[in-house]
């Protein structure tokens, strides 16, 4: 009987996509995109958020957020790729990261708005990698949930995406 429970368990956990503390996903991604072309500089910010001064690239990220607000980002080779910084193409300058959790939601007027949730500083290495792990409070309803990966200052480096 228990192993019958512990089956249906696993498979009810595995439908509605809980993550690795048992808590429902929120959201979960395996990509996202270096600041780029437009992007580049605070003429266009997305959700309020601008992008960084300079062209980077990404190898890789994946990242998870459950509902309760537990976020984390994992991201391998976030580095500039821009000619103009001559010797510093290639590298990561800034010491450390940070992320964004950006939800359109409700205000108290009812009308749309747009919540962006920051954490604190995580350690990035000169090649680009780092891992963000930070619970937040999440504002309900969030919907659309994007993740961005920031600068110490908030402009935006790589985002959810493809």
């Amino acid at each position: 009987m228990k192993r019958k429970l512990l089956l249906v368990a696993t498979i009810l956990a595995l439908a509605i996509g809980a993550s690795a503390d048992g808590l429902p996903e929120l959201l979960q991604f395996n990509a996202m995109q270096p600041v780029q072309g437009p992007f580049v500089g605070t003429l266009h910010p997305i959700r309020g958020i601008p992008g960084g001064g300079k062209i980077w690239k990404i190898a890789s990220a994946k990242a998870e957020l459950d509902t309760a607000g537990n976020l984390q980002i994992t991201v391998r080779g976030l580095v500039l790729n821009d000619p103009s910084t001559g010797g510093a193409n290639g590298t990561n300058p800034l010491p450390t990261f940070r992320a964004t959790l950006s939800c359109q939601s409700i205000n108290a007027l009812g009308n749309p708005s747009i919540v962006n949730l920051r954490t604190g500083n995580f350690a990035a290495t000169t090649t680009g990698n780092a891992v963000i792990e930070q619970t937040l409070s999440l504002h309900k309803p969030c919907f659309a949930p994007m993740v961005f990966v920031t600068t110490p200052t908030g402009a935006w480096l790589a985002v959810s995406g493809f």
